[in-house]
């Protein structure tokens, strides 16, 4: 299977108000590099997994209205409570709806399935991996 990645980051703020987080129950700051991977059995009539321009302008957006904010205020997530695993999903469901609606090209639509990975540290990440439908 061929795979293509694009990379970002953002930096955020956000509580985890449950006893399990201990000292991160209180309001704390994170940087994430955010990684997508995109999966397909072939590659389209460029050669190519995906754009990687209309991938990395796809993240960009995605991303933006995540980048420097308190997440305990982000309308999107009210209620949830943010773990990088959470966020994980967030993002793998915004990049395929992104895939969906045609904005990383006509022939993303090939694609087979989608990881994303955030990195929180030199030591610890976690990632959301699925098929796109």
């Amino acid at each position: 299977m061929y795979a293509l990645e694009v990379r970002d980051h953002i930096m955020i703020a956000h509580s985890l108000p449950r006893p399990v987080f201990g000292p991160a129950q209180g309001l704390h700051g994170a940087t994430y590099i955010v990684d997508v991977a995109f999966f397909r059995e072939t590659l389209d009539p460029d050669n190519l997994v995906v754009d990687i321009g209309l991938a990395s302008d796809a993240l960009k957006k995605l991303l933006a209205p995540l980048n420097y904010q308190n997440l305990d205020t982000v309308p999107a997530l009210a209620g949830q409570i943010t773990t990088t695993e959470f966020l994980a999903r967030f993002i793998f469901d915004g990049m395929a709806a992104a895939v969906k609606a045609g904005d990383l090209g006509p022939h993303a639509a090939g694609l087979a399935k989608l990881r994303v990975t955030l990195e929180e540290s030199h030591v610890a990440r976690a990632s959301f991996e699925g098929a796109l439908a």
